[in-house]
């Protein structure tokens, strides 16, 4: 089993981290993979559900954020007109979309027979990575059938690095794939979670950084690789139980570039950077309740507290999912170096 960031001595900022240092930590909060690993075919599906009930009756409060717009998701534009939730998330490769998107739709028509009847319909959010190196995308392989068996295995343990959607994903020129890592947020009245997961697939080796340190620079000049283009994406799934608006919400979701930036990442023209968050605080009822529904919120001088949290929980996300990255063999036998095999072989003291 590889060792964590913190293992390798790292400490990524100065503010608590949750008992899991995931997503998790938020209460409620479950994770799920399905991992296609078969020749060819290296990718797969990871589903985040922001609570264990019906999403779709209550709806938490949600936004998202475009740092940079080369993706193919789905949902952000109802997500960020109504500001709610009423799916769990999917990740998965870019020609997953469609799959996705279909195994929501089926997965909340089955729970709740109003829609398409009583009521309206369902608005799915999926978000994606090209991950064609490793990968054969134009099998198309990933099902509805793996997007609801993510959902169905979800739970708040779960496995970091080449699995479910980031399995054929490349992170600065190594392997990436599944990273996260939570902060808690302590104010005067109480204390609460900022959770981040991200899928990596983006960045050059020589961009790399390491709590300050050029580590990709220096392994660049140990293998003598030649210098690749910045391409690729990062989803990054902010949770949260901080009571926040929608608005606020979308100020956090904008922060987690900090953290992006600080493990090197230039945000390329190529590169879809697309964050999406939701807050469990509160809960939206689908059907229209008799009285005004109330929010409570946390001032917005707090909200520097929630700003650092969010940042350096996307940088140790970052970084977890490259040391929790594990040798993959796809497409016509491409492959690309770990970031634990590098420094195995060319030792760096952090």
């Amino acid at each position: 089993m590889n060792k964590t960031t913190r293992e390798h001595g790292i400490t990524i900022g100065s503010m608590p981290i949750g008992e899991r240092n995931q997503i998790t930590d938020v209460p409620g909060v479950t994770v799920g993979h399905y991992t296609l690993n078969k020749n060819r075919v290296q990718t797969g599906v990871t589903a985040i559900l922001p609570h264990q009930g019906n999403l779709f009756q209550k709806k938490t409060v949600a936004s998202a954020h475009v740092i940079n717009g080369f993706g193919k998701t789905a949902g952000t534009i109802q997500l960020e007109e109504l500001g709610t939730l009423e799916t769990p998330i999917v990740l998965t490769n870019t020609f997953g979309v469609g799959a996705a998107y279909d195994a929501l739709v089926a997965y909340t028509l089955e729970r709740n027979q109003e829609i398409g009847r009583a009521t309206g319909t369902v608005n799915p959010v999926i978000g994606e990575c090209n991950d064609m190196y490793i990968n054969d995308i134009r099998e198309q392989a990933v099902t509805k059938e793996h997007v609801l068996q993510a959902i169905a295995d979800a739970e708040d343990h779960f496995k970091e690095g080449c699995v479910g959607a980031g399995r054929g994903m490349l992170c600065y020129s190594l392997k990436g794939g599944i990273g996260s890592s939570s902060r808690k947020v302590q104010l005067a009245h109480g204390t609460y979670t900022i959770g981040v997961l991200t899928l990596t697939n983006f960045g050059k080796l020589s961009d790399l950084r390491i709590d300050g340190q050029p580590v990709g620079q220096k392994l660049k000049d140990c293998i003598q690789a030649e210098e690749e283009k910045d391409r690729g994406s990062i989803m990054i799934v902010v949770a949260t139980d901080l009571p926040v608006s929608h608005r606020q919400l979308k100020r956090i979701c904008k922060r987690t570039v900090t953290g992006l930036s600080r493990t090197g990442a230039m945000i390329g023209n190529g590169s879809g950077d697309v964050v999406l968050g939701f807050s469990t605080a509160t809960t939206i009822t689908h059907e229209k309740p008799e009285e005004t529904i109330t929010f409570s919120s946390i001032h917005e001088e707090d909200m520097d507290e929630a700003f650092r949290a969010v940042g350096e929980a996307t940088e140790e996300s970052i970084l977890e999912s490259l040391f929790q990255a594990t040798p993959v063999t796809g497409r016509d036998n491409h492959q690309r170096p770990t970031l634990t095999e590098l420094l195995e072989r060319y030792p760096i003291k952090f």
